[in-house]
């Protein structure tokens, strides 16, 4: 698992966990897989920003590759 401020390591596709907007003063986690990477910066000390395929806009807290899926 990533921890999501880098840009290079984050693609359209990926399953991820974001902090919204609203959640940021509790930490609550929204999971869905990247649409759009929306920084632009190769990094972000808070997480990249991006956009779910679902249309929620948030920074990236974590990335979960094929092998953090399996049961």
């Amino acid at each position: 698992m990533s921890s999501g401020r880098i840009r290079s390591e984050i693609k359209p596709g990926m399953e991820v966990d974001i902090v919204l907007k609203k959640d940021q003063p509790t930490g609550k986690l929204t999971r869905g897989v990247v649409k759009d990477i929306l920084t632009k910066s190769p990094t972000h000390p808070h997480g990249i920003k991006v956009r779910l395929t679902d249309g929620q806009v948030g920074r990236v807290q974590r990335i979960f590759l094929r092998d953090d899926l399996k049961p």
